[in-house]
């Protein structure tokens, strides 16, 4: 028979009812003489991100704690709890930004000699008017 690490319970923000949470506040722990590494090697979950510390959950530890403190085969130990990791969104990116000059520098366009992009742009436009391209060409009466 292991034994179990107890489950915190929080209140919910909107209707105050009590429901069962993450983990153990950092107040709670420390409550009871632990550190956050120690109540984790423990089995203790614990949320870092609760701010609040009830009394239940601290009785709830402190019994659980005498339960440890009394058990001689390490088997029945739980095994230790390992901080949730948090899925953190990609940051979205905003509209294309390849055309301008920090678009060009995220890209990485002007460390690999590409600073002068934009002189494309003008030789294209030069290369129009020589041509009579395009807005170059100047139409008369009568034609070309």
């Amino acid at each position: 028979m292991s034994i179990n690490p107890p489950v915190a319970m929080v209140k919910s923000p909107r209707g105050g009812e009590v429901r069962p949470g993450r983990g153990f506040s950092i107040g709670e722990v420390k409550a009871v003489n632990l550190t956050v590494e120690e109540a984790r090697l423990l089995g203790i979950p614990v949320d870092a991100r609760r701010k609040t510390t009830w009394e239940w959950n601290v009785k709830a530890l402190q019994e659980y704690l005498s339960k440890v403190v009394n058990v001689t085969d390490v088997s029945q130990l739980p095994l230790p709890a390992e901080a949730k990791r948090v899925a953190i969104k990609p940051k979205r990116g905003k509209a294309f930004r390849g055309l301008t000059p920090a678009g060009r520098r995220a890209r990485g366009l002007l460390s690999i000699g590409l600073r002068e992009t934009h002189k494309y742009k003008w030789r294209r436009k030069q290369r129009q008017r020589e041509l009579r391209l395009r807005h170059e060409a100047v139409f008369r009466k009568g034609g070309a």
